[in-house]
């Protein structure tokens, strides 16, 4: 794999004036970051052009946006949906939040006028700058109230969280079943397949399972099966790098059909083999050998 083509650490530093941006950008200076402090979000693509494109071998890097560059900031949510769209990037948003007691007492401390109420009253301009703020903090996957830390204490769990360790393992599991036995409590995702052909009533099939190939055959050559197959593929493509960017560590997939031994099992196969280059899949077929009148 070539430079450009190895994944880049991306951390965008935000949040609230005074809840200590300038230390975390130094902590991720000590990481070994490449820190760009107060970057307008409507110069990131660029920047990101830049990067992809640089022959400098930078792979982790550190942004701080916050309102210093509020005339640009309505421009920032169009920034982060770019990110989103860099398969060559790993993004992550780092959200700096502080109750407004708090940041009062540091502005008359430090004698700094609130970015949003210069010559007024700091406490005006926090609760505008929170307002503002309010969608991208639902946005960012870490956040730290620094109400209670001191520098150092900042300084020491931002080298804790970010310090190169293990990676995280994501696995995705598929779990076949069947609807009259009841759906999976632990499912995270429910697709239901009883609108596709069914095995079961082709004679010598009803014995067998969607383990046998015979049976698999017929689930997949419909055109319903393959167009329910691309879209399903799709989706999951899309969303399964995002319950992972969120720090979640498993998806259970459920397929279910009727009895839980033809399509569903067959499906499931099918989309754990799909997904099985760019991750770690587990596949449990729960009322594979379920029969009536032996449920």
């Amino acid at each position: 794999m070539s430079a450009s083509e190895q994944e880049t650490k991306l951390v965008v530093i935000t949040g609230m004036s005074g809840a200590g941006k300038t230390v975390a950008v130094q902590s991720f200076e000590d990481l070994g970051y490449y820190c760009v402090d107060n970057l307008p979000p409507a110069l990131l693509p660029k920047f990101l052009e830049l990067m992809r494109d640089s022959t400098n071998n930078i792979r982790k890097v550190a942004l701080v946006m916050d309102l210093r560059g509020r005339e640009f900031f309505d421009s920032l949510f169009e920034a982060l949906d770019i990110l989103g769209e860099e398969d060559w990037l790993h993004e992550h948003i780092l959200f700096l939040d502080a109750k407004d007691e708090s940041l009062v007492t540091r502005y008359k401390e430090t004698r700094r006028a609130h970015p949003l109420a210069v010559g007024g009253l700091p406490l005006k301009g926090i609760q505008q700058e929170r307002h503002i703020l309010d969608e991208l903090r639902g946005r960012a996957q870490r956040i730290i109230d620094t109400t209670n830390l001191k520098p150092k204490e900042l300084r020491d769990k931002i080298l804790k969280a970010y310090t190169e360790e293990k990676q995280e393992i994501f696995s995705v599991h598929m779990v076949s079943f069947g609807f009259k036995y009841g759906i999976p409590i632990d499912a995270d995702l429910v697709f239901d397949v009883r609108f596709l052909p069914n095995p079961h009533y082709v004679s010598h099939m009803q014995p067998l399972t969607g383990l046998n190939p015979e049976v698999s055959s017929y689930v997949f050559k419909w055109s319903d099966t393959q167009k329910f197959n691309e879209k399903v593929l799709d989706m999951l493509q899309f969303m399964l790098p995002q319950y992972k960017k969120e720090g979640k560590s498993q998806l259970v997939v459920a397929i279910g059909c009727t009895g839980g031994q033809h399509r569903s099992v067959a499906l499931a196969e099918y989309f754990a083999k799909q997904l099985s280059a760019n991750y770690i899949t587990h596949v449990t077929h729960r009322d594979i050998d379920k029969r009536k009148g032996h449920s």
